[in-house]
Formats: C-alpha cells, structure tokens, sequence
C-alpha cells in the first residue's frame, strides 16, 4: 500500500488537548469488521463485548520526562533535547534527538538548567538528528537520573496543540504503568481507570501485560510512498512466562483476546510462533511495522485510540479492521465530533 492512502482530512480542533476529566469517561466506537457496522458507546460499554474469562492484554510500559532543554555552549542557542534510552549508567551516556540538530555536532557542549549546571558533550552522531551526549556528572546514578528528570517535561507531542503542564507527567500515563522505558504512552490503556478495573474482576475478565518500550516511531509517520520499504528504528519489548501462558491458554480454549493498543499488538505478533497463534516468552527489541494487509494471529479484538493521518498505528488499525471499513469509520468519527490523539477517544474493532 501507498503512504498517501492514509491521509485524511483533520480539522485541529479534532485533537484533544486534555483527557476526559475522568479516564474512562471518554466516548467509544465500536466497528465490526466482519460487516463494516459501527456502534456508538460510552468508554464504560466496552465489557459488554466480552464474557467470562476473555483476556485483556495491556502494555506496561512507563514514560518518562524525555524532553529537556538545553543551550549550546557560545552562541546560547536553545536545543530541544530529547531522550530516548540510556546507553550506559556509568559513563552517563544517553541516546537522544535534538532539535535544531543541523546546529549541533560531535564535541559541542550543552548547558542544562536554569544556571546551566547540567553539562553534556556530544560525542557521536547516530542518525539524521539523534547523537549520543555523555552527562559530565560526578555522583551515583540514581542521583543522576533522578536530577535528570528533574529537567525534563513529559513527552506529549507536538500535534496536540498546548504548553506541556506539569499535571502531564500523571495524565499522559496508564495508572498501571510499571516499566520505565517508553517516550511515546501507550493511549488506549489511559482509558483504564481503578473503576474500570473493578468492572473487569466482577465480570471475571483477566488480564495479562506485555512490556514495549513506544519510541518515537509512534509520533512518526512512514518516510516513503511505498510502505513495503519503509524502515523503523527498533523498539524495547518483553513478554514474560505468565502472559505467555495466560495468552496460550485463552487461545486454546477459543476465548476472547483484546490487545489494548497498537503496541500491545505489535508485542504479541513479534513474539508469535507458527499458525497457531501461540506465543514465546521474548526480551529483546523489535522493528515490527504492521500495515495491510496483515494475518494477526493471536488477538481476534484490539482497543485503539484515534489517530492522526499517515501513523503507523492507524495502518494497524486498518490492517486489523480492514482498510476501507476502518477509514469510513474514521470519516464518521470526525464528522460526529470524536476526539483524536492520545488524549481522545477509543475504538473497538471485534469480529
């Protein structure tokens, strides 16, 4: 398929700037895929797809404050800098992208903080705009990243229009969040509230968590018009020996499977084996780049946020719900006023 084919028209205003005041008070479309139909719900509705002993599987992933600022050593130029993994914890070394990065090569030094205390050089060029910066900070490493943080914002992107608050570091995260790692929040799990939890244990619905570190693909849309050669920078993952075996047994007794989220999918089809469905335990990373068509082989349901034009999560969206029944439902939802971005609302795509 072609990029341009996921392009659609977007007013700003269809962007969420805020999340619902409370998480899963958010509005919900439901798209069956086996017809096209589409249903319009409440967040709340979302257990009344699903019985007994159906599995949900959610992304633990936490997000960190990645994006800091700096100025660049004589001229003062300000530097967005951001964070995407350490690198190694004694040398204090860092993977970031920077911005202006045409102003920024290898031996130049950034000052960080309001006094400019925080120093750190700049000592390869990875990509186009990412360099590795090594921290000139004596101390103990939890000190250090504590005071790192201390710098930074938390990464909501660009697109959704506003300053970032402080309030941010606590609204662009899942209340499960458990593993720190991620740039970019899995959105669809923001949704889950304390409250929705409980619906899911009276309803005897499991859950299960996968770990997958979103990166900043997850802001990006594909580079080329040729999706079958596009390139994605690798991402972090983890499946355990639980999920796994919660995720292998729902699949031999035929029971419901709801990835919530992209990444959540992209998880569990990296760490398929054979035709079968079933799940490996896996640690490693993975540059899985799901666009249609696609065979998904473990999760017959997904819970995804809306999202902007030309994204690879809506290429998944439209590689599970089907390209043309997925793009009418988005033509819907902005037409009756859904929200979009990571701060919107949600679709359900079952059979």
């Amino acid at each position: 398929m072609k990029l341009s084919q996921f392009k659609f028209n977007l007013p700003q205003e269809s962007i969420a700037q805020y999340p619902a005041l409370n998480r899963d008070t958010c509005r919900l479309m439901v798209l069956h895929r086996s017809t096209g139909d589409i249903e319009h719900k409440e967040f709340v509705n979302l257990i009344d797809y699903f019985k007994e002993h159906d599995l949900f599987v959610f992304n633990n992933t936490r997000v960190f404050p990645a994006r800091l600022y700096a100025n660049k050593e004589k001229t003062g130029a300000l530097i967005e800098v951001f964070l995407l993994r350490e690198l190694n914890e004694e040398f204090h070394l860092w993977d970031v992208i920077v911005d202006p990065a045409r102003k920024i090569r290898i031996g130049n030094k950034l000052f960080f903080g309001e006094d400019g205390s925080v120093v750190a050089e700049v000592i390869d060029n990875t990509t186009n705009r990412g360099r590795t910066l090594r921290f000139l900070y004596e101390g103990d490493h939890d000190e250090f990243k504590q005071m790192l943080y201390g710098l930074g914002e938390a990464p909501v992107p660009r697109y959704v229009g506003r300053e970032v608050e402080a309030e941010d570091l606590e609204r662009y995260q899942t209340i499960f969040a458990k593993e720190e790692g991620a740039v970019c929040a899995p959105s669809a799990g923001m949704h889950f509230s304390k409250q929705m939890f409980t619906r899911l244990d009276i309803k005897g619905i499991d859950t299960a968590y996968v770990t997958f570190h979103n990166g900043l693909n997850q802001f990006q849309s594909a580079d080329v018009e040729d999706l079958s050669k596009n390139k994605t920078d690798s991402e972090q993952m983890r499946i355990d020996t639980a999920t796994v075996n919660r995720v292998n047994e729902a699949r031999d007794k035929e029971q419901h499977i709801l990835a919530i989220g992209s990444s959540t999918m992209r998880a569990l089809e990296t760490a398929v084996v054979g035709t079968y469905g079933r799940v490996r335990e896996y640690d490693g990373w993975t540059n899985k780049f799901i666009y249609p068509p696609y065979d998904f082989r473990v999760a017959d349901s997904l819970l995804i946020n809306f999202h902007l034009p030309q994204t690879p999560q809506l290429m998944l969206a439209t590689a599970f719900g089907g390209y043309e029944q997925t793009m009418n439902a988005y033509k819907v939802a902005v037409k009756k006023g859904y929200q979009f971005g990571p701060f919107g609302d949600a679709m359900l795509i079952v059979e």
